[in-house]
């Protein structure tokens, strides 16, 4: 299985809506998707309504989601990591 890990500062905006929407596209059989903020501000809340209104005009679902934070171990749990931040 390819692991994809999307990370963002907070967890609550970018990552989230990358993760669904990979998760949408990609045969969860193949790949497992994750998504995980740099910074500790949103540990265990849901994604911004605003990300989640976005994700549900496009017809996903994101709201089950949690934030959580990059760990160091992230870099040998997943064989892709991509930053959405500078």
């Amino acid at each position: 299985m390819v692991r994809i890990l999307m990370v963002c500062l907070g967890n609550i905006c970018r990552s989230p809506l990358a993760e669904g929407l990979l998760k949408s596209k990609l045969d969860g059989t193949k790949f497992f998707v994750d998504s995980a903020g740099t910074g500790a501000w949103h540990i265990g809340q849901q994604p911004d309504k605003r990300a989640i209104a976005v994700a549900e005009s496009h017809h996903l679902n994101i709201s089950e989601q949690r934030g959580r934070q990059f760990s160091i171990d992230d870099f040998d749990d997943f064989d892709y990591i991509f930053a959405m931040d500078l």
